[in-house]
């Protein structure tokens, strides 16, 4: 069979599309784990996201697709929608999948018959996608297939769910990079992939989709499974590796072995980014952030959430920001892990999410302020309803909600309200501040990549400051009408077709 696999142009607006883009690695992993007779090609479309529909028409000529997946998250559902519309109108025949994080979690959209999608990937799609093809091409019913929701005439069968895989031998698969069929993945400058060592987080943050997709459980890959990985997209041309795990940190003990083994094989001549847990760094760090900076880690994204103790107690993040010494906690663990880290020689990206219920201005100010002052590249969202999520029901329960436009849902725009501000100046705040935290981090990058910067920093800054004009750098205009024009731009930004 011919399949088509699609990831969304819409992406986060924290870095200038020049300076990141990565692949989908889950497509890759789909791609990897189908029965090698089937033809699959992999379209991440934020490499093209002004030249989307000519792509998608493009692919559906040269591919002749039996199948066309998508990978959707929750903002992304109207590009989705849309791009379901095209692929249909090119190919009526074909047989369209969603699956990710939002087609799981709020299935009941992709129900709608409006929608025109015929089966439904729920949870980890692995080994369901590749059932699915086995099934399509037997033309056996698809009941027999765990994980799968699909429409069957006028009504939808929802098959039970698959359990998540444990990682263990072969089960699942490495992932297939040569079925990409676009090029251009970048991290200021160096070709990027990703890379899973393990799947899964034990903490319940109220905000996190993973756990309502998984359930609480942790399973990891063998380091030569983990290497072997790494070799591919090395081989590949990857400079630069962003490590995609959930929660790498909740074995630290097997994340210094990766960091020797990576070290032993000689693949520390790449740079790495990682996510990590504040209170594994702090408590382990003096051990573990040597190793990191010798495997060649680079960019550490640190969970913080927030400073202060009411809001981590909202977040349910209290417990894996908690500093603790002979089994008592004694603090927040955030500045030990800011220091450990810089200590070493590595950036932080500070990871911190304003505009919970009780914030107000000065709560607020003083989470930017902790950034300002700390922090080398700020990573700070707004509280977002995602599907299924403990924090969207209380929101909703508090009537906190002030858009259900999906499209918003992009973690920097602003659709929850505080009991003191408004969702407007609660996101006017973050951007006001973090536009200037981030032109601090320009000369780092011009050392390390200094080329790149002098050919693309008038793009980084034109990113960073979209919206100002020479009257509003001459203070002719307020920074609210530069808002105002960003905002716009924004809106201009999310259309893809």
């Amino acid at each position: 069979m011919n399949v088509l696999l699609l990831s969304m142009p819409d992406s986060f607006e924290h870095t200038a599309p020049v300076t990141m883009r990565m692949p989908n690695g889950a497509l890759a992993s789909l791609a990897g784990n189908v029965d090698s007779h089937h033809r699959v090609a992999i379209a991440d479309l934020i490499l093209v996201p002004r030249r989307v529909r000519q792509t998608i028409e493009r692919l559906m000529r040269e591919i002749d697709p039996d199948v066309v997946g998508l990978s959707i998250m929750t903002f992304q559902r109207g590009t989705a929608r849309r791009i379901v519309a095209l692929v249909r109108a090119l190919k009526p025949e074909v047989t369209i999948v969603v699956g990710g994080y939002d087609p799981s979690l709020a299935s009941d959209v992709y129900e709608d018959p409006a929608w025109d999608v015929d089966v439904i990937v729920r949870g980890e799609g692995d080994l369901t996608f590749r059932e699915l093809l086995r099934a399509l091409e037997a033309g056996r019913e698809l009941s027999g297939v765990a994980g799968l929701s699909y429409r069957h005439g006028a009504d939808i069968v929802r098959n039970p769910d698959r359990q998540v895989t444990s990682l263990s031998g072969q089960e699942v698969a490495l992932p297939n990079r040569s079925a990409r069929v676009l090029t251009g993945y970048t991290f200021i400058g160096r070709p990027i992939d990703v890379v899973e060592t393990s799947r899964g987080c034990t903490y319940d943050c109220s905000f996190c989709s993973i756990i309502e997709m998984r359930g609480r459980n942790f399973h990891t890959w063998s380091v030569d499974r983990v290497l072997a990985d790494i070799a591919d997209a090395r081989a590949r041309g990857a400079r630069a590796i962003f490590i995609v795990d959930d929660n790498i940190t909740l074995n630290v003990a097997r994340f210094e072995a990766l960091c020797r083994a990576i070290v032993a094989a000689g693949f520390h001549d790449i740079d790495y980014l990682v996510q990590a847990m504040t209170s594994s760094i702090a408590s382990r760090g003096d051990s573990l952030a040597p190793l990191m900076r010798e495997a060649g880690f680079r960019y550490v994204f640190l969970g913080i959430e927030n400073i202060l103790d009411e809001d981590l107690a909202f977040l349910k993040a209290s417990a894996k920001n908690a500093r603790r010494e002979a089994g008592r906690t004694v603090g927040n663990a955030t500045t030990k892990a800011i220091e450990v880290l810089h200590q070493h020689g590595m950036y932080v990206v500070g990871g911190l999410i304003v505009g919970n219920p009780s914030d107000t201005r000065e709560s607020i100010e003083a989470n930017l302020a902790f950034a300002r002052d700390h922090v080398d590249w700020p990573y700070i969202q707004h509280p977002t309803p995602y599907p299924g999520t403990p924090m969207t029901r209380d929101f909703r329960e508090r009537d906190l909600i002030v858009s259900d436009d999906v499209d918003e849902y992009d973690g920097t725009t602003a659709v929850v309200r505080s009991e003191h501000l408004d969702a407007t100046e609660i996101e006017f705040m973050r951007w006001r501040a973090e536009r200037w935290m981030k032109v601090r981090h320009l000369w780092p990058v011009l050392v390390h990549s200094p080329w790149f910067v002098l050919r693309h920093g008038h793009q980084m800054l034109g990113h960073t400051f979209r919206g100002a004009s020479w009257r509003s750098l001459l203070g002719l205009e307020s920074d609210h009408d530069v808002f105002a024009r960003y905002k716009d731009i924004r809106r201009m930004e999310r259309r893809y077709l």
